[in-house]
């Protein structure tokens, strides 16, 4: 038996990784497929029940799986102290022609969370709509999209005068890769 970290190395399951989107898809694949590759969250501010705000760093990876019909990623935070990548969730997302949109579930067993969204472009925009556990609709929205960065933020529907409240934004810029 190998070390723990030679089980990882090797570790994969068949059928998940795809090498590109599928070819009969590949133009609707695109809006979610551009993010593929692996990514810097240089700021993310998140809101607290408090009114307070609260800043960290993490990484995203994101991969084409289940022979390019879908894609995954992988949202990670950066412990400030160790400087270690803590895994918070994963989405996977993947194209209906049935409704000419995305479905996209969000896990983060770290947090206890399952979310549901529907994603379309809206203008140069990418919006995911869904619910969170309080039954408020909440909106994830990529926006200021560019081949090496985009901004990512997470909006609630709440009561009136309030409207869409922001609750969380990230900065994201594509990693560099070493030469």
């Amino acid at each position: 038996m190998g070390t723990d970290a030679e089980s990882l190395a090797s570790w994969r399951i068949e059928g998940l990784p795809a090498s590109g989107p599928y070819p009969e898809l590949a133009e609707k694949l695109t809006l979610f497929g551009q993010f593929v590759g692996d990514w810097d969250i240089l700021e993310c501010r998140s809101l607290h029940d408090d009114g307070s705000w609260s800043i960290s760093r993490g990484r995203l990876h994101w991969r084409w799986i289940l022979e390019g019909r879908a894609v995954q990623d992988v949202w990670t935070t950066i412990d400030e102290e160790s400087q270690r990548s803590i895994p918070i969730g994963t989405t996977v997302r993947f194209y209906d022609a049935k409704i000419d949109a995305w479905h996209s579930v969000w896990l983060s067993p770290l947090n206890g969370v399952v979310r549901t969204f529907i994603g379309r472009p809206v203008g140069s925009e990418i919006v995911l709509e869904g619910k969170n556990s309080r039954g408020n609709s909440i909106r994830w929205i990529f926006s200021e999209i560019a081949r090496d960065s985009f901004r990512w933020r997470g909006e609630e529907l709440r009561s009136a005068p309030s409207g869409w409240v922001l609750y969380e934004e990230m900065r994201i810029r594509r990693a560099r890769r070493s030469e």
